[in-house]
């Protein structure tokens, strides 16, 4: 994913620093998410998303009901909805 979010980021024609800056977070932070290091948090990842602005398909790619298998297993397997 961090080499997807440095493609995005060269396509946008932004800078490390540009997206460190509008993200909140440090330039070695971007540098490690683009490097794929475990050690950059779930918060990092989303904000960096919603610069590079692909937060909506990320939030969509595990969306399960975006699946068959989601789709076709969620009656029998998520919880349905008691209204008191």
């Amino acid at each position: 994913m961090g080499e997807n979010f440095r493609a995005w980021r060269i396509l946008l024609n932004l800078t490390a620093e540009q997206v460190a800056e509008r993200a909140g977070v440090a330039r070695s932070t971007i540098g490690r998410l683009e490097r794929g290091e475990p050690t950059v948090g779930l918060e990092v990842v989303l904000n960096v998303a919603r610069v590079l602005g692909v937060l909506d398909s990320l939030v969509t790619a595990t969306d399960p009901y975006q699946t068959a298998l989601g789709r076709a297993r969620a009656d029998s397997h998520l919880p349905r909805r008691v209204r008191r």
